[in-house]
């Protein structure tokens, strides 16, 4: 998590700790706890009162479902919340209250990417996670890790953009192994094989995809000469194998 690996800036760990950063439930989560141990009292006071805001019935029940790991049940279990005995049902609301704040109206219109390099960096977080396609696919390439990879929380993501951002060679590896690990993109055949063929991707993300591949793609990627000589070695194995024809 980058939260944990230093140099966020104050205002973007406070617009976190407000619950401003979209993702998954877990994410999230996460997230809040980590920021209980920022250096900042008032970055882990903001945490607090967003944690505490958290409906108690609904993350018990939340913490009853598969999508809860061992590790934040223990955190909660602390906090003095189990999981309740049933847990919520398949597509119930998030336990998680909606930020408030949205970005102004100008803002939002300008999908330049010079106005948008000139932002601060919080104001390009919030236009990651609310701006539109148009400002996410030059988002996506921003310098700023925090910026980039918050592109991949936003609500509004389809698995086409997913797709066009795990073919990119201009985005950050960061980005590329936040989609390679994120179950709900890597289910897709189209985002799986995208990053397989992206020579950007980071091989321990590409080398367990590639006997997910099928005959064909296997066979483009051993032709690939920008894939890297690790991933086509392994494409090449796997062909030779016989496991992909006999699927």
């Amino acid at each position: 998590m980058l939260f944990r690996r230093g140099r966020i800036p104050l205002d973007v760990r406070e617009f976190a700790a407000r619950g401003g950063l979209t993702g998954t439930v877990s994410d999230q989560l996460e997230l809040l706890l980590c920021l209980l141990e920022d250096p900042d009292p008032g970055v882990v006071q903001l945490a607090e009162q967003t944690l505490d805001a958290i409906p108690t019935d609904a993350l018990a029940g939340w913490l009853a479902g598969r999508a809860a790991t061992p590790e934040l049940r223990a955190a909660f279990a602390s906090r003095g919340i189990a999981p309740s005995v049933r847990p919520a049902p398949e597509g119930a609301p998030s336990p998680l209250p909606e930020p408030s704040e949205e970005p102004d109206e100008q803002t939002e219109a300008d999908v330049r990417p010079q106005v948008l390099s000139s932002l601060p960096v919080i104001e390009r977080i919030k236009l990651a996670l609310r701006g539109s396609r148009e400002q996410r696919s030059v988002l996506i390439r921003d310098p700023s890790k925090v910026v980039s990879v918050a592109v991949l929380g936003s609500p509004k993501l389809n698995v086409n953009e997913i797709e066009a951002y795990a073919r990119m060679t201009s985005v950050q590896e960061e980005v590329l192994r936040v989609i390679g690990t994120g179950r709900q993109w890597v289910k897709h055949y189209s985002v799986m094989s995208a990053l397989v063929g992206n020579p950007k991707t980071p091989i321990a993300i590409a080398m367990p995809l590639v006997t997910r591949l099928n005959e064909r793609d296997l066979k483009l990627v051993t032709r690939d000469r920008t894939v890297s000589d690790g991933v086509r070695a392994a494409a090449r194995k796997f062909l030779m194998s016989g496991e992909a024809r006999r699927r």
